[in-house]
């Protein structure tokens, strides 16, 4: 390669990358998923577009595609909270796995039916589009306020379902490839085996390992996020090199880091966050110059019968019998946690395998994971939140702070600075600082009045547009941005959780002679705190609601497991 070619091809990688970010804004304008906006700045590049480039190297896509996806499972995992495991591990664990094979056999022989395949054939297109992916879940959901359970659910079915679609897929295709189409359940249960417990075993042992060095080692403040980066792609080689799982294992990686005191946590995530970006658009980038548009032209009609069957059948008959043993879970959340099954990156890597594989068929594989992902981004994607509002899972933006950055006072330090500015309308106007009654171990470090720092003391009043620095830890957050902070505007957020609340403490009894309640006897001496364990389970999360007694029960806060304040919506007159 001459130094002409390198310098065309820094040029012309720099111009996609720019012109995706450029476009990346008509995502929200169109209400189209920013990952169409990659794909199909690559598909203008490609030979059928304007941009004319010719690209068909399968194996570097496979590269790119990886190093990608391992780059965004790892920020994915850091920022999920292990307290989501508390009230979604085992649902999103039966969606990963029977989920995923329930799919997989509904979609493959639906496409043996309109491909002319065999069975095994058609099982494994089904393998290959059989799982949501990660990168689609994590860059949809980001930012948005959903029922924690639901969206718990699907953040982590996600980052683990992928070991099982990788397992039926290379499974198949040995299938296939062998002479006599057949191969052992031992060796079946053994590499199932190795795929999950390899998996989980070296990402738990790789992410505390990193986070023993990250913590024992004195470096520059940027050489911490490329140590993690470094780190975490280690496990994933070291795992797909022992016949476990490095897409499962990565996530697992992130997941310890991001749940442990960490040093220079928050300059880690901050470069982590640009380099999903960054991956995402490579990825999306080079799966589109892969892709000949004008070959999806003779499978695009049952392609899109193929799409609209995993979308309309498969993908919901897979989550009703997966969730089927956990009562927690309402009608409408299924419905919403079915329709977000949306296809991204990883059925087009997939697809890659039976290419390598010189299997018959290979380019009709190809074809068709890449058109099923195209159909599900456009059409799950862009309605995604129609259906949060339609399925009643949305919750009202959360007040939160302008800014946030660490305060690295000692190795694995969690202090961080919250910075909130005071609107016309906080009930702290006009209030001294010694009146405020803060959360323990907080402090305002500092007081900015029209742009001049203040010294603020015990008798400082606050007025409005103050901008308040607050030193805290993040189990302070939501109490503070409560305080100091207004949720941002959302229409029919006003009445969510409630025209009043209530503590857990309260008697039905004592209600019942203002709300004229019928309590029979097994309610009389009941709690309101009791009522939400009857009616919700044990593990209620904030949004969770119910009628009874002709009222809305709202869940409105949640302390360390524990319902703590519900909210009574009254029903209005037109109700």
């Amino acid at each position: 390669m001459d130094a002409n070619t390198i310098n065309s091809f820094f040029l012309v990688g720099a111009l996609l990358a720019a012109i995706s970010v450029l476009l990346s804004p008509l995502s929200s304008r169109l209400g189209i998923p920013i990952l169409v906006v990659f794909l199909g700045v690559g598909l203008l590049a490609g030979e059928d577009g304007p941009g004319g480039i010719v690209f068909n190297d399968y194996s570097t896509a496979y590269l790119v595609s990886n190093l990608a996806l391992a780059i965004i499972l790892l920020d994915g995992g850091m920022r999920t909270r292990v307290a989501s495991f508390r009230v979604a591990l085992w649902p999103a664990l039966s969606l990963a796995t029977v989920g995923v094979v329930i799919t997989t056999c509904l979609t493959g022989l639906l496409a043996s039916y309109l491909f002319g395949l065999n069975w095994l054939q058609g099982m494994l297109l089904g393998a290959i589009v059989g799982s949501t992916d990660a990168a689609a879940v994590f860059s949809l959901l980001k930012g948005r306020a959903i029922n924690e359970r639901v969206g718990s659910t699907l953040e982590i079915e996600s980052g683990s379902n992928d070991p099982m679609a990788v397992f039926l897929t290379v499974t198949l295709i040995s299938i296939l490839a062998s002479s006599t189409n057949d191969v052992s359940a031992s060796q079946l249960l053994l590499s199932f085996i190795k795929q999950f417990g390899f998996g989980a075993l070296l990402g738990l042992i790789g992410g505390w390992l990193i986070w023993r060095l990250v913590n024992r080692t004195k470096l520059p403040e940027g050489l911490y996020s490329i140590l993690v980066l470094s780190g975490g792609l280690m496990v994933y080689a070291i795992s797909n090199a022992l016949g476990g799982s490095g897409i499962l294992s990565i996530y697992l990686t992130g997941l310890f880091l991001g749940n442990r005191a960490t040093r220079s946590k928050h300059a880690i995530l901050s470069v982590l966050d640009g380099m999903t970006w960054v991956s995402q658009i490579g990825m999306f980038l080079v799966l589109g110059l892969l892709m000949t548009p004008t070959d999806l032209e003779a499978v695009a009609l049952p392609g899109l019968v193929l799409a609209f069957g995993m979308i309309f059948i498969a993908r919901p008959v897979a989550v009703w019998i997966s969730l089927a043993p956990f009562r927690r879970f309402q009608a409408r959340q299924i419905h919403f946690i079915s329709w977000v099954g949306l296809r991204g990156a990883v059925p087009i890597i997939l697809a890659v395998f039976p290419m390598m594989a010189g299997l018959p068929h290979a380019q009709l594989y190809f074809n068709l994971a890449f058109f099923v992902v195209l159909v599900s981004l456009l059409l799950q994607g862009s309605t995604l939140t129609y259906a949060a509002r339609l399925a009643k899972v949305e919750l009202p933006p959360k007040p939160e702070p302008i800014s946030r950055s660490g305060v690295e006072i000692y190795p694995a330090s969690e202090w961080e600075i919250f910075v909130y500015k005071l609107s016309e309308s906080k009930w702290c106007i006009g209030e001294q600082l010694r009146q405020l009654n803060m959360p323990n171990d907080t402090r305002i470090a500092a007081v900015f009045r029209d742009d001049q720092l203040m010294h603020p003391s015990g008798s400082t009043t606050l007025k409005a547009g103050d901008t308040l620095c607050v030193l805290a830890k993040e189990a302070d957050l939501d109490a503070l941005s409560r305080m100091f902070s207004e949720a941002p505007e959302k229409r029919d957020a006003t009445r969510f959780f409630g025209d009043f609340f209530m503590t857990m403490d309260v008697l039905l009894a004592d209600m019942a002679v203002v709300y004229g309640f019928l309590l029979d006897e097994d309610h009389q001496l009941m709690t309101v705190g009791e009522l939400i364990k009857e009616q919700l389970g044990s593990s209620p999360v904030v949004g969770d609601h119910f009628m009874w007694q002709g009222i809305g029960w709202i869940v409105s806060e949640v302390q360390h497991g524990e319902v703590t304040r519900v909210g009574i919506r009254l029903p209005t007159q037109a109700e």
